[in-house]
């Protein structure tokens, strides 16, 4: 007798079908019940139930970030300290939408910090309990566009299908995906910030925009054997995902890149892009996402004029290279998240010849190669690569905006991709295993680990929460790690929090501390001497404003900082001379004419007064201040309906001395 064929030893498809959770839920069917013809698989509520679960999950592991306070570092002016958003008004809506503030265009921003105003004040607990429930919620549509880009697979009619990727491998790979978003550390900056809720919210539209886009792809019914040039037709899901695009933009400009991965998704895993007259099609459908992107990115480059450095004493050729280490290093806080950092300082020497930029240049190009040479037979790395690349572009330097060289927060979207990858990985072990002979003790084993794995990102993102919970935590963590490069700006910003808490000589210390690592540092001169008028030194922070001047000749900060002190010596043509520099190099900015016409007033000069705090309110319909101020001179002049008209604005925008006087007025 012959030997059995060692062929019927292999594992039949019936096994491979048991250990799923449906044989008869092939990609291509799940694909054609999701698009709405059919009923609604098994998959869908898996699906629904499985991101509900990540998402409570990832809510859980942020509860601690509730008990953080609000940070000096940008929280003072899109919360504490900004009246734009004391009121939801028809004032708020044009400000948002028709001003730029804190160097930013992002109205559905702003708008969601008024309205966390509106219900919880200033207490941080609301604004952070927002944070945590949008990071959920985003964390449940990673989930869902996971799991809804993998049914796109279509293994029964493309060469480089997943035969392995089945209901059971998708659920798996959108589970491992939707983990590692919610709970890894590398995240917590955009969570437990409450500045940075543009990130959040952001990512909502923008992953909806995905989805929405998915459903638009799948209803048209293309197949791999589609012309899809004749194919393309707009329709709700189209408009849908435009739509959120929009809102996306309006949270913040990052999203601009979506067009550029939506032809990522054309081209795999849709199959959409197979002919250059296909790729002229749906290249023609982005064109109002494109134009959206560019509307965008104009308004995002007139905001931050001001606040952007594109770096001419930098060579395009240095950037290039801080870029190509940005994007190894993202990926190595990733995977290896134990040195992470609120700040990365912009490094000094940046040479071709050093490995550390050599060797980042040679990943980025082994990595692109790699990924189009094997494109033909697997577009899933080469796909994923370029989703990464693509959306950390607008943030990875080329234009400079601050002197950070990379910043966690950025990487809350680009993350996807290599958390994708993961998944599909952990999803074709568990096949393997599921099918071998040992195949429960290999998955109570892959079940220990990850386990493990998760329960010790969990466990890094509480402990990188609590150097959120306020400034001194925060910069003294980042103080005490150093590093090679200089760090001034940790010890500016904690001096700004002991001024803020007007713990002024502590400030000082540290102020000093920045400018002995950076004697150039303008704006630590400009603080220090601000912390020093606090104090009474007068003649040190005249010598430290005037030091910021010479460092910067058209640094209008300087100017007007220089005239508050003048003032408060009762130099008063000084100071008026000072605020009037100020204004000169940047007329746009309120507070020197609402300076100058307090001096103006001081010295009876009223008519002039009263046109530079017209002027200041003008600029700055919330400025408190500036009513605060003319109001005052009203009362003197005798103009009680104007005064209490006045102490009234200044009093509803937040200003306590305005209520205080209005109380006043109104027992008279």
């Amino acid at each position: 007798m012959s030997k059995p064929s060692r062929k019927k030893r292999e594992v039949p498809q019936s096994t491979l079908a048991r250990n799923d959770i449906s044989s008869e839920t092939s990609l291509l069917s799940v694909d054609r019940q999701w698009s709405g013809e059919g009923p609604a698989p098994k998959t869908r509520t898996s699906q629904y139930f499985l991101a509900g679960m990540v998402s409570v999950i990832t809510f859980l592991v942020y509860l601690p970030s509730l008990q953080n306070e609000f940070l000096v570092w940008d929280d003072v002016y899109y919360v504490t300290d900004n009246p734009m958003i004391r009121s939801m008004n028809l004032d708020l809506i044009r400000s948002a939408f028709l001003k730029f503030h804190a160097s930013n265009w992002h109205p559905l921003t702003w708008i969601s910090h008024a309205l966390d105003y509106a219900i919880w004040g200033l207490n941080p607990v609301g604004h952070h309990l927002t944070n945590v429930i949008l990071h959920a919620f985003n964390t449940a549509m990673v989930v869902m566009v996971a799991t809804r880009l993998l049914a796109l697979y279509r293994p029964t009619v493309r060469k480089d299908a997943v035969p392995w990727l089945r209901e059971r491998g998708i659920l798996i790979t959108g589970c491992i995906t939707g983990l590692l978003f919610g709970l890894h550390p590398v995240h917590v900056e955009s969570v437990a910030w409450v500045a940075e809720r543009k990130d959040l919210l952001c990512a909502l539209f923008f992953l909806m925009s995905i989805f929405a886009y998915l459903k638009y792809v799948s209803g048209n019914g293309h197949t791999p054997t589609n012309d899809t040039a004749r194919a393309v037709r707009f329709g709700g899901f189209y408009f849908l995902s435009l739509g959120c695009f929009a809102l996306a933009l309006l949270s913040k400009p990052m999203a601009v890149s979506l067009p550029f991965v939506l032809l990522i998704i054309d081209w795999y895993p849709s199959n959409r892009i197979h002919s250059m007259r296909s790729f002229l099609a749906v290249f023609i459908e982005k064109l109002p996402f494109i134009l959206l992107s560019l509307a965008s990115s104009v308004l995002t480059v007139s905001a931050q004029k001001d606040a952007m450095e594109i770096m001419t004493t930098v060579p395009i050729q240095s950037r290039v290279l801080v870029a190509a280490h940005s994007l190894l290093a993202y990926l190595l806080n990733m995977f290896l998240p134990l040195n992470l950092s609120p700040f990365y300082a912009y490094p000094d020497r940046i040479s071709l010849l050093s490995l550390k930029y050599f060797s980042s240049v040679i990943f980025v190009i082994g990595i692109s190669a790699f990924g189009i040479l094997t494109a033909r037979k697997n577009r899933i790395l080469f796909s994923a690569w370029c989703y990464y690349v693509i959306t950390l572009m607008p943030v990875l330097g080329i234009i400079q905006v601050g002197s950070q060289s990379m910043a966690d927060r950025y990487t809350y979207l680009p993350s996807i991709g290599p958390f994708l990858l993961i998944g599909l990985l952990a999803a074709r072990v568990a096949a393997k295993s599921a099918v071998s002979k040992k195949g429960t003790f290999s998955a109570g084993v892959m079940g220990f680990a990850a386990c493990v794995v998760f329960i010790t990102i969990g466990y890094l993102a509480v402990g990188q929460m609590r150097l959120w919970e306020n400034d001194f935590t925060l910069w003294s963590h980042a103080i005490a790690k150093g590093g090679s490069e200089k760090v001034d700006f940790v010890y500016r910003n904690r001096a700004q929090a002991f001024s803020y808490r007007r713990q002024f000589a502590m400030a000082v210390t540290d102020y000093t501390a920045a400018i002995n690592l950076n004697p150039r540092s303008y704006e630590a001169f400009l603080n220090r001497g601000m912390a020093y008028s606090e104090m009474g030194h007068f003649d040190r922070a005249i010598a430290d404003f005037d030091e910021a001047i010479a460092l910067h000749p058209r640094y209008y900060e300087a100017y007007n900082n220089k005239g508050m002190v003048y003032g408060k010596v009762a130099s008063f043509d000084r100071a008026i001379e000072q605020f009037s520099k100020a204004i000169e190099i940047n007329s746009n900015q309120p507070r020197p004419y609402a300076n100058r016409g307090l001096a103006y007033y001081l010295i009876g000069e009223n008519d002039q007064a009263l046109k530079d705090f017209d002027k200041a309110i003008d600029l700055d319909r919330n400025y408190a201040e500036a009513y605060g101020s003319r109001g005052n001179m009203f009362l003197q002049t005798g103009n009680r309906e104007l005064a209490l008209s006045d102490f009234q604005k200044a009093c509803d925008l937040g200003d306590k001395e305005g209520c205080r006087v209005l109380q006043t007025l109104m027992r008279r």
